[in-house]
């Protein structure tokens, strides 16, 4: 693919499926991406969002590429992924530097050292899991808070603020054993809901306060973004599944024929769909319902005012948004991902595998506007991919 490459790959492996996305470049910043294949595969070796069988999900990820592949007429050498799973938590740090080697004036390097220096706050603490985004959200000179971007103001210290991702080491190097398993490079790895967010939340929605749930077989993943920035993340142990289940168990069916009627599908069925809906409706409260403690937790329980935006396999079942507004009292909507000449049948359910493409194109402007020395020193890696679009 190289530096200047115009094609991009997404890989998205959940529990249920393994998605691919091959997209090439907008004709300009903000519009659509030109989809030009994609591909699926039944994900194997894959649990609650996490590998626990490499060489089983490499297998599947095979299938999935080879399909996009042909679809597209290209090649996939390399792509951005997607990673999920119960092991991905959030954790809060401050970095904080002298100014002297600057002069006093905040440049760009110093920010780096800033966040550089809450990372290593972290490590110190972190057992078994690796840091995987740095996201900074504050800033302050001499104690003073900054409102936007610190570079070349004058002080004798930088602080900032700075929102870690982590994940278990184990499972972050088994995706990545899977992904070089089916012969693909990882040129940049990427929490699930990010990537859902970064094509079914516009600005406007991030800016007022929104939360994305991305609803997967087995893990429902939140994000929440205030001001234009991500707040917050979380990941629930449990899924779309339980709906599944819960309708197989209630009336006795095989579950091939519970996970059609969860979407809605005429099967022939004589359950009355007032038992259905009552069986699914439960299900989809305990979800909400969880959603919101997590919100009350942070403060943010019915102050977004874009809501909640409901994205993967789980927001295809009908009553799904209806029962996210009763519970949560936020306007509440399915992921939209936008209308494309070449989008096909894209839904919700391949959010994550098309923002995946869209934070590599974004990606590929942020290393192109970066200066030679930047580049040398490695600074934009420090900073995980996706994110050097938040920096100063």
């Amino acid at each position: 693919m190289g530096c200047m490459r115009s094609v991009f790959t997404g890989i998205d492996i959940g529990s249920h499926q393994v998605k691919v996305v091959i997209a090439s470049a907008p004709e300009n910043a903000e519009g659509p991406m030109q989809i030009l294949g994609t591909g699926s595969a039944p994900s194997r070796g894959v649990r609650h969002g996490y590998v626990v069988d490499p060489k089983e999900a490499a297998k599947s990820i095979r299938e999935a590429v080879a399909r996009a592949a042909h679809a597209s007429g290209t090649r996939v050498k390399s792509a951005y992924v997607s990673i999920g799973g119960v092991s991905l938590e959030e954790c809060a740090a401050t970095g904080d530097i002298t100014l002297t080697a600057s002069g006093g004036y905040v440049e760009q390097r110093d920010v780096l050292r800033a966040l550089d220096d809450s990372r290593k706050k972290v490590a110190q603490k972190l057992v078994n899991r690796t840091i995987i985004h740095t996201i900074p959200l504050a800033y302050r000179i001499d104690g003073t808070l900054i409102h936007g971007r610190p570079l070349g103001l004058q002080g004798t210290r930088l602080s900032v603020d700075a929102l870690l991702i982590t994940v278990l080491s184990q499972h972050h190097d088994d995706l990545i054993e899977a992904i070089e398993g089916a012969g693909i490079e990882v040129e940049e790895m990427l929490a699930a809901p990010f990537a859902a967010a970064a094509v079914s939340l516009t600005k406007a929605q991030r800016l007022a306060g929104a939360v994305l749930a991305n609803i997967g077989s087995e893990t429902v993943s939140i994000i929440v973004y205030d001001d234009d920035q991500p707040v917050s993340l979380k990941v629930l142990p449990h899924g779309s599944a339980d709906i599944t289940n819960a309708i197989a168990l209630s009336f006795q069916l095989p579950l091939s024929e519970a996970e059609q009627l969860k979407h809605g599908a005429v099967t022939g069925s004589d359950i009355p769909a007032r038992k259905l809906s009552a069986v699914v409706s439960a299900r989809l409260k305990d979800t909400f319902s969880q959603i919101n403690a997590y919100l009350k937790s942070i403060g943010r329980q019915r102050l977004l005012p874009a809501g909640i935006t409901l994205t993967g396999g789980g927001s295809g079942v009908p009553e799904a948004a209806t029962i996210a507004r009763e519970t949560l009292k936020l306007p509440a909507q399915v992921g939209f991902l936008g209308s494309q000449p070449r989008l096909g049948s894209l839904d919700a359910t391949w959010a994550v595998a098309y923002g995946l493409c869209r934070a590599a194109y974004i990606d590929e402007g942020a290393a192109a506007s970066r200066t030679i020395g930047e580049v040398l020193q490695g600074a934009g890696r420090s900073i995980s991919g996706f994110f050097r679009s938040l920096l100063p």
